[in-house]
């Protein structure tokens, strides 16, 4: 594997974080799970520019927790508007919580890419609507030949004036969708996604976490749209990744990687698009092999509790061949 370059996008968060177990945690996270977990696999072979904005209070602490891991460059974390995400998150079971979020981090735009156009792929992980904003895709996707990798989870969440985190329908999705080239995504954002252009009253319900009937069409629109690949998360059952081969859409399940014990899983969708970014390196039209490494990091995300979860590639590819019987 050759020297590569990976840009991280998006929020540095202090997380308060209650268990449903009860237990307490604070820690960062979001796209430290991202540019930690792709920094071990790229150990001696690349490095990854962590991009975001932070509260000066944070960022010391911050880089000295980066700095257990020489090949994230830190210089594109800033702090002069003080201005960072804070959130509180409560989990009311393994996979399901509740958040209020009190501080907001300034949105990270096109001038604080400069001197990152290099980059062989980009992996922004918005957690709301407002960090990564369409203009700073447009930017990436004029001035790089990088693969961009975006969480749908950014454009499907807002905070309201009470510092509440909802859900809420991504309505101009389309003008978004030539900008991307692998939309990530879980299933309850998949229902954000995709809807009528008038809906129906009765047909407003409570998400379904058993429902993918939506699925093909939403990723045939996509993909029509100018996305390469649909990638959603499905819990337990693995990954649903769409993808279009000579003119067809095709859809294929990759299962998840088995864990005996689920310790956190916070920061699990963040790790999950690490991997992707990393799989897509060398080989950008291998949306099945990104979604086995995507696995093995969102796997190890749940082992523990510190950023030591994360594997070596060595024993990250031992993980996938154990789990697949290939890479």
């Amino acid at each position: 594997m050759s020297h590569y370059n990976v840009a991280v996008l998006g929020p540095i968060p202090r997380d308060h974080i209650t268990t449903h177990h009860g237990e307490v945690i604070e820690k960062y996270g979001c796209a430290m799970h991202t540019a930690i977990g792709l920094s071990r696999l790229l150990e001696g072979k690349g490095q990854v520019h962590l991009v975001s904005h932070v509260r000066k209070q944070d960022i010391d602490e911050i880089k000295a927790i980066l700095a257990d891991f020489p090949n994230i460059n830190t210089d594109f974390i800033r702090s002069e508007a003080d201005q960072g995400d804070v959130i509180r998150l409560r989990f009311v079971d393994q996979n399901n919580r509740i958040e209020k979020q009190t501080g907001f981090m300034n949105p990270i735009v096109p001038s604080d890419l400069d001197g990152l156009m290099h980059c062989n792929a980009f992996v922004c992980v918005p957690i709301s609507d407002y960090e990564v904003p369409i203009h700073t895709l447009q930017h990436i996707k004029a001035n790089s030949s990088g693969v961009i990798i975006f969480d749908a989870h950014g454009p499907t969440n807002t905070v309201t004036t009470l510092g509440d985190r909802m859900l809420k329908f991504w309505i101009d999705r389309d003008e978004w969708l030539p900008y991307i080239d692998v939309l990530k995504m879980n299933l309850e954002e998949s229902n954000c996604c995709w809807f009528d252009k008038e809906i129906d009253e009765t047909k407003l319900k409570p998400f379904d976490e058993n429902d993918i009937s939506h699925l093909p069409a939403f990723a045939e629109h996509a993909i029509r749209h100018g996305l390469k690949s649909l990638i959603v998360t499905l819990d337990s059952s693995g990954s649903a990744v769409f993808y279009e081969d000579r003119n067809e859409v095709h859809q294929q399940v990759v299962k998840a990687i088995r864990v005996d014990h689920v310790v956190d899983t916070t920061g699990c969708g963040d790790s999950f698009a690490g991997g992707l970014g990393f799989g897509l390196l060398g080989r950008a039209d291998d949306y099945v092999r990104a979604v086995k490494f995507a696995n093995a990091l969102g796997a190890q995300r749940t082992q523990g509790r510190t950023f030591d979860v994360f594997k070596s590639l060595e024993e990250t590819e031992q993980q996938i061949i154990k789990e697949y019987g290939s890479l």
